[in-house]
């Protein structure tokens, strides 16, 4: 029962970065790198054949790479940095 109610709460979890990413990605003010970087993330935390804390740790990874980039909009990089801090909490 606590492994469903963790998987269902992973899940929301998920479902609210990939929101939160869908708007970066389609933002037209952010460079394309950044917005196609959203993008990888999403599709890491889309892809179901991975447990949620190795699909979580992927779009980190993926965010972290290009958080370090200069041109990226500082309204941009905080959400980026919510949507890590929200799937950060993600384990097996």
């Amino acid at each position: 029962m606590v492994r469903k109610k963790k998987s269902a709460e992973y899940e929301a979890k998920m479902n609210q970065a990939i929101i939160v990413l869908s708007g970066v990605s389609e933002d037209t003010t952010t460079p394309r790198n950044i917005r196609r970087a959203a993008k990888e993330a999403i599709e890491a935390l889309q892809n179901s054949e991975f447990t949620p804390a190795v699909r979580a740790s992927n779009a980190i990874s993926r965010l972290d790479e290009i958080l370090q980039d200069p041109n990226m909009p500082p309204y941009t990089r905080v959400k980026l940095w919510n949507v890590m801090s929200l799937i950060e909490a993600i384990k097996d």
